[in-house]
C-alpha cells in the first residue's frame, strides 16, 4: 500500500462564452476543454475525471430563461409546497419545494446574471441534462467521465450557502460505507457520504461566484466514476414520509392547531 495519501485536485475552465438559448453546451464545454489542454498538457481530460457544471449555464442553453417582471410570481409558479415563509424588512423569504422535489429558498428561481425583466428557472430535468453532457463529451474525448450539475442552496440551521448537486451522471451519488468497520473495529450502520454534494462544494471554491468560470474538472476520484449513468442526484431528495422536517416551526404549529380544532 502506498504511504502517500490520496490526492484530489480541481480547477476551473475558462473560455466559455455567454450562453444563450439553443446553444450546444456540450460543444462549447468541449471546445473550452480542448483549448485548456492545448495550453496545459496536464489539463487534458482523462479517464475518471469528473466535470462540475453550474446549473445556470444549463438553464440558459435549455431556454429556461423566462420573462418575469414579478419574481415572486415566478417563484409561485415553480412551487409545489410551501415549507416556511417569513416576512422581514427586505420583503418575504419563502422556503418551498419546487417541481424537482428540491427544498430551497425561492424555488431555485434566480434573477442574477440574467437580463432585467427575466429570471432563470432550474433545468427541467438536471439528471437528464447531466446524462446528455456526459454522453456527448465521452464520445468527443474518448474517456469515461462523470458529470455533476450544481446549484447554490442554503442549509437548515447553518448560515451561508454552499453548492450541491442537483444533477449527476456516471458518478456515485453516495459512497455507501454501511457494513464496513471504522478504525476501532466498530461496524458502520448509517455512514453514506453524499459525495456528489461534496464534489459540488469543492468545485465552487475554484469556479467562484463572479469569475465567469462555470465549469470545473475534478481529478483523483476515479473510484466514484461509473460505467452506467446511475440513479442521478434526484435519488438524494427526501420526500413524503422520509422528510422529517417537512414544515417550518411556525407552519407546523399552525397545522397542529388546525388539526386540534378539527378534532373538537
Amino acid at each position: 500500500m502506498s504511504s502517500t495519501s490520496p490526492r484530489v485536485s480541481a480547477w476551473a475552465i475558462g473560455g466559455i462564452p455567454e450562453i444563450e438559448s439553443g446553444d450546444d453546451l456540450a460543444a462549447l464545454i468541449g471546445d473550452a476543454l480542448h483549448t485548456a489542454a492545448a495550453a496545459d498538457p496536464e489539463a487534458v481530460l482523462a479517464d475518471g475525471d469528473i466535470l462540475s457544471v453550474t446549473s445556470k449555464i444549463v438553464s440558459k442553453a435549455e431556454g429556461r430563461q423566462v420573462s418575469a417582471d414579478d419574481r415572486e410570481a415566478a417563484i409561485t409558479a415553480e412551487t409545489v409546497r410551501v415549507v416556511a415563509s417569513r416576512a422581514h424588512a427586505g420583503g418575504v423569504t419563502r422556503i418551498v419545494e419546487n417541481r424537482l422535489g428540491i427544498v430551497a429558498a425561492a424555488a431555485g428561481v434566480d434573477a442574477s446574471n440574467t437580463p432585467r425583466g427575466t429570471v432563470l428557472l432550474l433545468p427541467a430535468d438536471p439528471d437528464a441534462s447531466a446524462r446528455a453532457l456526459r454522453t456527448a463529451l465521452q464520445a468527443r474525448f474518448g474517456v469515461r467521465i462523470g458529470v455533476v450539475i450544481t446549484d447554490t442552496l442554503g442549509r437548515p440551521w447553518r448560515l451561508g450557502q454552499t453548492d450541491v448537486a442537483i444533477g449527476a451522471a456516471g458518478v456515485l451519488v453516495v459512497d455507501d460505507l454501511r457494513g464496513a468497520t471504522d478504525s476501532a473495529g466498530r461496524m458502520l450502520a448509517v455512514t453514506t457520504p453524499a459525495v456528489v454534494d461534496e464534489i459540488a462544494a469543492m468545485t465552487d471554491l475554484v469556479k467562484g461566484k463572479v469569475a465567469a468560470r462555470p465549469v470545473a474538472v475534478v481529478r483523483g476520484l476515479a473510484h466514484l466514476v461509473t460505467v452506467e449513468h446511475g440513479p442521478g442526484a434526484r435519488s438524494l431528495v427526501r420526500t413524503g414520509e422520509s422528510d422529517m422536517f417537512r414544515l417550518g416551526t411556525a407552519e407546523a404549529f399552525a397545522e397542529g392547531r388546525a388539526a386540534g380544532r378539527a378534532e373538537r
